[in-house]
């Protein structure tokens, strides 16, 4: 049971039924996280236009849940990665690959670099070393790369707080973030 008020459809204010609309447009139903970060449709605003955002940059969806999965497993959040484990095997991720990404670690190059990176920015709480950008720039990121995978562990971190805090109730397939 969550710690916190999960907003239902039936309690929701006019603004907060409004974003669960357009969030059942999107994904057909409404995970209990969005619920529970309703209970200040600001704050759930701010999120689904932060995630609306990240959408329009240059990381494409399954480079982004990559993100999502290592923050989870940095951050031992098993509604998040319970929830962007489902999200990736929809966009075909094997399971192989995915439980590698809970632990940070990619088959490919370039996700490995961003995944590296986020994960030294969520472990050392954004008081990355020169050397770690060095590391990430050695392996191709450029400025923008390293901005935009900052955002992303941003967005991540907001996520696993608020399940941590509220201990969201888990809606997708029990994925432990510490058993990959």
């Amino acid at each position: 049971m969550s710690r916190l008020k999960t907003i239902t459809d039936e309690n929701a204010s006019p603004e907060a039924a409004a974003l669960f609309s357009a969030i059942k447009s999107k994904v057909g139903m409404v995970p209990n996280l969005y619920r529970v970060v309703a209970n200040q449709p600001a704050a759930l605003k701010a999120l689904l236009g932060l995630g609306e955002e990240l959408g329009n940059g240059s990381f494409d969806a399954s480079t982004r849940e990559a993100i999502a999965l290592a923050v989870a497993g940095e951050n031992n959040c098993d509604y998040c990665a319970s929830a962007h484990t489902a999200i990736s095997r929809g966009l075909k991720v094997e399971d192989s690959e995915i439980a590698a990404r809970l632990r940070g670690n990619s088959a490919d190059p370039r996700i490995q670099a961003i995944l590296t990176f986020a994960v030294a920015i969520t472990d050392k709480r954004g008081f990355v070393s020169g050397a770690d950008i060095q590391s990430a720039r050695d392996a191709g990121l450029d400025d923008a790369a390293i901005v935009e995978t900052i955002a992303n562990v941003v967005a991540n971190i907001f996520t696993n707080y608020v399940n941590h805090i509220a201990q969201t109730e888990i809606d997708f397939p029990t994925v432990s973030a510490k058993a990959a």
